[in-house]
């Protein structure tokens, strides 16, 4: 009975590990998927689709103990907004490739801000983390022929913006015990009309007709269906069912997977120095969130 109990926990573990793998697998598409959607419609415009379809989807959430949500989902929606706004033109600006390496520095970033934030100062065993994760971007941004662009500095400041969204998510809920997809649901929907909003003032003539174009509208059912909403998903469900640490491990992954697909489907060209910084930067988040999981 023992060893049937044993055999089925490791066939579970085994079907989180794999689903784990496929959520690290599409949040790392996301950002090429992103990329060729910005080809026929404009950033404000596409943010606006897939939040308003996302808070569409999730607004039965919000009924009964869902309305908790309200007070702290809308400043959190804000800082969700502007890391939106920062990775996706930071995505327009920038290869796929480096966009999902840089954005996964928010992982040794977490410490820091959360020592500002909350007083909790990061163990000295982050420097070596900080040390790599530095030395990595160093490298992916060129060496010694630095070339920086302003969309490497837009996914610096979305990464930035992640780690101040995870310790101010942990701030105002702390107190009270909000539904975890009623607080998405708040968050998607300031993105979304955040977006209409800045779209119809700062756009010359407001949005554009949407476009007709499918892969436009598939590239959007895929970030709304399977990057946010069954990823999301995934994730909780195997925290439920693996340690962190496994977990971490498994979603490490996720900028390598990204610039795969952005070489493979994108066709894009990266270096061995720049394959050596990414491969720094996925290696200093590992090791800070082994560090935190301790």
């Amino acid at each position: 009975m023992t060893t049937l109990t044993q055999t089925t926990r490791l066939r579970l573990l085994q079907g989180s590990d794999l689903l784990l793998l496929g959520v690290a697998l599409i949040w790392g598409t996301s950002y090429g998927v992103a990329k060729q959607a910005l080809v026929f419609y404009p950033v404000l415009g596409f943010l606006a689709v897939r939040f308003c379809l996302t808070f569409l989807i999730l607004l039965p959430q919000l009924r009964g103990a869902g309305r908790r949500a309200w007070a702290p989902g809308l400043p959190l929606g804000g800082v969700l907004l502007a890391i939106f706004l920062a990775e996706t033109y930071g995505v327009q600006l920038t290869t796929a490739s480096n966009a999902a390496f840089l954005i996964s520095l928010c992982v040794v970033l977490t410490p820091f801000v959360e020592w500002l934030l909350l007083g909790q100062r990061p163990e000295r065993r982050v420097l070596p983390a900080v040390a790599l994760s530095l030395l990595g971007t160093w490298l992916l941004s060129g060496g010694v022929n630095l070339a920086f662009n302003l969309g490497d500095g837009l996914m610096l400041l979305a990464a930035l913006l992640r780690a101040l969204l995870v310790c101010l998510t942990r701030r105002l809920t702390a107190a009270s015990e909000v539904p975890a997809l009623a607080l998405t649901a708040v968050q998607t929907g300031v993105v979304g009309g955040g977006c209409l909003l800045l779209g119809f003032t700062l756009l010359p003539g407001g949005l554009p007709p949407l476009p007709q174009a499918p892969a436009f509208w598939i590239g959007s059912l895929y970030l709304v269906l399977f990057a946010t909403l069954l990823a999301f998903y995934v994730q909780n469900h195997a925290l439920r069912r693996s340690s962190p640490t496994r977990v971490a491990l498994l979603m490490g992954s996720e900028p390598l997977f990204g610039a795969l697909f952005a070489v493979l489907w994108l066709s894009e060209q990266l270096s061995a120095q720049a394959w050596l910084g990414g491969l720094l930067i996925v290696a200093a988040t590992l090791w800070t969130g082994l560090l935190r999981r301790q």
